[in-house]
């Protein structure tokens, strides 16, 4: 099956502009608020009959955490979408550079099984809020919440701008033939190299949200009894299958077994002693997964701490906890499921020897009070994120970005770095058909002087904000005079002069003479500066024109010539310097005293 019209409608339909206007987006996202609130039974019952998960849970985990995201976007998107100003350089002193907010185009968002209502909205906020349009390739796996898009996106949304396709492997293959502007995709290594390699065809942007083994440091200085008590809430939320969870534990021998001691405790208290009746725990996805799984605790060679019978007609497995060597079969992949291997270690540094040699996983965590020790997680391990004293926790702040490294993924979201990965950062430069004089030196036939001048302009970056230009220090005079002076003089001043005498009446009254008083006086700056005389000159206007000039200004500028007016110039920078110097020695002489 081709999906070639239905992109190309959407692509035909993003280039009518009608997506980009910020009051659309914001209809847009309210609209989708507006799908949500409106079938929260519907999305949270085929969450159910997919994975087993209570109604409660699927409110709380993704229908609540997506609402919070479209109001956060709501309120921050004026902002975020409108052109950003940079810092100048000397350069381009008197241009305009910003950066421009362009939305990519058609967006292509494959979402997995695990989380099958989030992990299609989260994405979707900050795709449509950038401006795109979207293409929905739910997980085949869970196939009730696929069908449940399948059927109500359409009467929220027209296709030419959000479409939902589904099917499994072939339908998806032909999917990935077509040219998107942006995919991103949530799953799993494998597929993601699949997904990458189709995208490479096109040159497409991709963003991969994968997993990885998460690792869990606790140490012997942590409240032992929260640290499991967290620790059991992560790993065994949603049945294992969460790309956060809890994939494996670094603990001493001392720590061990009151850790594995309160574990047992809070499974107990969180499920019951029947788990398998329990609503709050889920089920495994399907049979190939329960077999993947079950396959593993055979061969296993790890001490059974906590674990029970599996049923896979049920796809139920129990919370299991495994005391493990490192090269446990469990240890070689991501577990994605119920169980909870062990691993005992000598010493802190270990732990981090055993994450570092390993493949970067998405989270790390760990347990302690030991500020040291986090610091040293942080700066000698490598992974997506890292949250200190709890799991899972840092992607409930939609302030940090949510995303991995190396082979637990590329690229980010949630919040303001969503919309930025979804957005096109277009530099843009404006420029007006003044300043040639400083610009000069780039245009052949190049001589000596043009060299030394480049030189100057291109050896050494200086920025040009506000704080620098007013406190540029009088010792680079001749850098300023002989450089800045070429700009700014012709174009502070000889600008001014043009527009004195196109609206000075009162001084010009379309003398000739004046004309020509002024053409003198500008063809002597010239000389002194080394500019072009017909191209200061040529500033002037052709004709003045009579017009009334604000008294300030006339008074200002009557009886003083352009070279009197530079000379006030230069007096009032040296007595600003002169100024700011002297409070600055009476500060150090204050703060030093303070210091006595």
């Amino acid at each position: 099956m081709a999906f070639t019209e239905l992109v190309e409608t959407q692509r035909k339909y993003f280039r009518t502009g009608e997506t980009k206007p910020i009051q659309f987006r914001k209809q847009q996202l309210l609209r989708l608020k507006k799908f949500i609130e409106e079938n929260r039974e519907a999305l949270s019952e085929a969450v159910w009959k997919d994975l087993r998960r209570r109604h409660e849970s699927t409110e709380i985990l993704e229908i609540g955490m997506t609402i919070g995201e479209i109001d956060y976007f709501l309120k921050n998107i004026d902002e975020w979408a409108k052109p950003t100003h940079v810092e100048k350089t000397f350069t381009t002193a008197l241009d305009k550079p910003v950066i421009e907010k362009d939305p990519k185009g058609v967006v292509l968002i494959v979402s997995p099984w695990n989380y099958p209502v989030s992990m299609i909205l989260l994405p979707m906020v900050p795709a449509l809020a950038a401006g795109n349009t979207v293409v929905i390739k739910p997980s085949e796996l869970s196939e009730n919440v696929a069908a449940t898009f399948e059927k109500l996106i359409p009467k929220y949304f027209d296709s030419k701008y959000v479409a939902v396709v589904n099917g499994g492997i072939p339908e998806t293959t032909d999917l990935l033939k077509e040219r998107f502007d942006h995919i991103l995709y949530t799953g799993c290594p494998p597929v993601a190299k699949i997904i990458m390699t189709a995208a490479a065809k096109h040159l497409t942007p991709v963003t991969l949200e994968l997993g990885g083994k998460c690792p869990v440091v606790v140490e012997d200085d942590a409240d032992i009894d929260i640290s499991a008590k967290r620790i059991a809430w992560g790993k065994w939320l949603n049945c294992g299958q969460t790309c956060l969870a809890p994939d494996y534990i670094l603990v001493n021998s001392t720590v061990k077994p009151k850790l594995v001691a309160a574990i047992r405790k809070y499974v107990n208290e969180f499920y019951g002693e029947d788990i398998k009746a329990s609503k709050d725990y889920a089920r495994i996805i399907n049979q190939r997964h329960f077999d993947r799984i079950t396959g593993l605790l055979d061969k296993t060679q790890g001490a059974v701490l906590l674990g029970g019978e599996s049923d896979r007609a049920d796809l139920y497995i129990p919370p299991t906890v495994l005391d493990v060597e490192k090269t446990d079969p469990f240890m070689h992949d991501e577990i994605f499921g119920p169980v909870l291997p062990i691993i005992t270690v000598k010493s802190f540094s270990e732990s981090l020897e055993y994450i570092a040699d390993g493949e970067k996983p998405l989270a790390a965590y760990i347990f302690t009070r030991n500020e040291a020790k986090v610091k040293r997680l942080l700066n000698e391990t490598s992974s997506g994120g890292v949250t200190v004293n709890d799991v899972l926790m840092h992607i409930t702040v939609d302030t940090l970005p949510f995303g991995g490294v190396g082979v637990s993924g590329m690229g980010r979201y949630r919040g303001k770095f969503g919309f930025d990965t979804f957005t096109h950062e277009k530099s843009v430069l404006h420029r007006g058909f003044f300043g040639e004089s400083l610009q000069a030196s780039r245009y052949p036939p190049l001589n000596q002087q043009k060299l030394d001048q480049m030189r100057r302009l291109t050896g050494k970056r200086i920025s040009l904000n506000l704080i620098n230009v007013a406190t540029l220090p009088i010792v680079m005079a001749s850098f300023v005079f002989g450089m800045l002076f070429q700009d700014l003089i012709q174009q502070t001043f000889v600008t001014k002069i043009r527009e004195i005498a196109k609206n000075a009446g009162n001084l010009a009254n379309s003398d000739p003479a004046v004309k020509k008083a002024l053409q003198e006086e500008l063809n002597r700056l010239a000389t002194k500066f080394q500019l072009a005389s017909a191209d200061v000159v040529s500033k002037l206007p052709t004709n003045f024109e009579t017009a009334k000039v604000d008294s300030a200004v006339q008074s200002a500028l009557e009886g003083q010539t352009l070279a009197q007016l530079i000379e006030g110039v230069k007096k009032e920078h040296s007595e600003y310097i002169a100024s700011r110097d002297a409070k600055k020695a009476e500060q150090a002489a204050r703060n030093a005293a303070i210091k006595q």
